[in-house]
């Protein structure tokens, strides 16, 4: 998503001249380009398939959506295997619409990884839950912080179902130490994701993660801390970012491993 104005199959011959070893796949650009297309094209460059995104949005209340939700999830592992990644993102719904019920909410989050997970077990795919920044919660996702996402995913095995560190989405939170380190105790870090936030925020808030070392997050402490957790896992930098997009892609892609190899290791 960071250079979503590449092709998939520029993205691929961008990473690998790069020395980039893996790729976070979103299933929008891999269904316009075809799943077992798209996974032939990754599997014959050398490259790992680190997460597929996004599964999620399981907080309707009307039996005909949630079962839709349902099917559309079993799709999304389903890809997930096809591709040869173990790790789907969950990114898990807002409140739905006229309803204040946070808790409500996430208790039917809960009640559909409970349908969803031995599913994606039998296909060696694990559930990993994404906790978003608050301003989010309305609309995009309930589980606001590393602790709500725990508590959720805590209630399964954590072979199957596991969590997000998001920087983006974390940095300001300060029990997050206290969150990794448990989540790593745990073995539930799925996944690892930077990004910045910077200011101000642009209109529609949702494409404004800015490039590595742009903002304010502290990428080396991130990584210390999910390291020291024990996750020796891949790292992705995952941007939504309108000025980046508008921009040659391939020199993004340079910049991004660039910045990353500045700020974060």
């Amino acid at each position: 998503m960071t250079v979503r104005q590449l092709s998939l199959p520029e993205l691929v011959d961008g990473l690998t001249a790069l020395g980039v070893p893996g790729v976070g796949l979103w299933r929008e650009p891999v269904a316009a380009y075809g799943l077992r297309a798209a996974a032939k094209l990754v599997r014959d460059a050398g490259l790992a398939v680190t997460t597929l995104c996004r599964g999620g949005f399981l907080t309707a209340e009307r039996p005909a959506e949630r079962a839709a939700a349902l099917d559309d999830n079993r799709a999304a592992i389903d890809e997930a295997a096809e591709l040869g990644t173990d790790t789907l993102v969950l990114v898990s719904g807002g409140l739905p619409a006229g309803s204040p019920d946070l808790f409500g909410a996430r208790e039917r989050i809960a009640e559909a990884i409970a349908e969803l997970a031995p599913y994606a077990a039998e296909r060696g795919v694990r559930l990993a839950i994404e906790p978003l920044h608050p301003m989010y919660a309305a609309d995009r996702c309930v589980v606001s912080t590393l602790a709500q996402a725990l508590e959720l995913a805590g209630r399964f095995p954590a072979d199957q179902v596991g969590v997000v560190i998001d920087t983006y989405h974390l940095w300001w939170d300060d029990q997050v130490a206290a969150g990794i380190a448990r989540a790593g105790a745990e073995g539930r870090i799925h996944s690892f994701q930077l990004a910045d936030w910077t200011t101000p925020l642009p209109a529609g808030v949702l494409n404004g993660r800015g490039q590595l070392g742009d903002g304010a997050v502290d990428f080396r402490w991130f990584d210390a801390a999910v390291r020291a957790a024990g996750y020796t896992g891949p790292v992705e930098v995952e941007l939504f970012n309108d000025g980046l997009w508008a921009r040659e892609g391939l020199g993004v892609l340079a910049e991004t491993v660039d910045r990353y190899r500045t700020h974060a290791r």
